[in-house]
């Protein structure tokens, strides 16, 4: 209990995740919550939960919150779901953006099915 609230928190080298409800909320589906979205954050983050991969990733962190709650009402609480849904295609990203690997990768593919056809 804070101040009148209840409040749940998992930390992870340089970083400190919580949740927080009312005082009358059950510290069980806090904790389900928190770690959900702690399992998503690894997901999303490719196992490397430190703070400077979360600020480089930051947008996709922050969709990763909106899935799970809204208003305070928990939407989602399927760790692989939310990372399925905020996971960025590849296909999906201006060339510009994209990395010398990636380009690289998406010329292979598309050589490789213009050649099956």
């Amino acid at each position: 209990m804070l101040e009148g609230l209840t409040c749940v928190y998992r930390s992870n080298v340089d970083l400190f995740f919580y949740v927080i409800g009312s005082a009358q909320e059950n510290e069980l589906i806090l904790v389900n919550v928190l770690n959900c979205f702690y399992d998503a954050v690894s997901q999303i983050l490719r196992k490397n939960v430190e703070k400077r991969a979360l600020m480089e990733n930051l947008d996709g962190i922050f969709l990763a919150i909106d899935e799970v709650c809204d208003n305070g009402i928990i939407l989602e609480s399927d760790s692989s779901a939310i990372s399925q849904k905020v996971s960025f295609r590849s296909d999906d990203i201006p060339l510009g953006e994209q990395t010398v690997a990636q380009v690289l990768h998406s010329a292979k593919e598309q050589l490789k099915w213009s050649l099956l056809k």
